[in-house]
């Protein structure tokens, strides 16, 4: 089932459903059908893929109003990107021709609180699993502890958590042949964005196209 979506045009698609969000006139209800579901059993095309993060306040069907079979959806706490992650994305754009995927971060993350408290306070989770997704968030958070940002607490979280999202886009558009080449030759588009827990509006910041 090949899509026919392109980037642009999936990306439209979840800024409107968005906007219905965050205005509270989802349709959710209406596309979750018996009909939608029978339908998906002979295949699925995605129009987009978001990566995002595993709190449980972020789910991404839900912030861009969006159904069954719409979105391809990989949680992980944090956003972060490991192999598993480019894998999946991999396989998404590859078997789908999904030509868009979405790095989303949220405000007030935990993952990135955490990595902020391990770097100022040198607290170190006793889990070394839970040290492997603080230690993929170090490296976009240290350079602002270089900066005035080190002596505004919220301020530096809120830096932190659109840095962290940066660094998963650029991770995931030059950590695979398979995306690059994509990106390159066949309209693949990686973007960053942001959703702000106290507006429910997702902000596109990172690599998004000049209007």
């Amino acid at each position: 089932m090949p899509n026919t979506v392109s980037a642009l045009d999936a990306l439209a698609r979840l800024r409107e459903g968005n906007g219905r969000f965050s205005q509270n006139l989802t349709s959710l209800d209406r596309m979750m059908t018996y009909q939608r579901r029978a339908e998906l059993t002979a295949g699925q095309k995605p129009f987009a893929i978001i990566l995002g993060c595993s709190d449980s306040r972020a789910p991404a069907e839900i912030l861009f109003d969006q159904g069954l079979g719409d979105l391809f959806v990989i949680r992980v706490a944090g956003n972060v990107v490991a192999p598993s992650q480019i894998g999946s994305v991999e396989f998404a754009v590859s078997r789908y021709d999904t030509r868009l995927v979405v790095v989303l971060g949220h405000s007030h993350c935990g993952a990135v609180a955490a990595t902020i408290e391990t770097l100022i306070e040198g607290e170190d989770s006793e889990s070394r699993n839970i040290a492997s997704i603080v230690d993929r968030v170090k490296p976009s958070v240290q350079p602002l502890l270089d900066t005035d940002l080190r002596h505004d607490r919220d301020a530096l979280r809120r830096a932190a958590v659109r840095a962290n999202v940066r660094a998963s886009a650029n991770q995931l558009r030059h950590g695979s042949r398979i995306i690059e080449s994509l990106i390159e030759s066949d309209g693949l588009l990686v973007v960053g964005a942001e959703y702000a827990l106290e507006t429910g509006v997702v902000d596109f910041f990172d690599g998004v196209p000049d209007a």
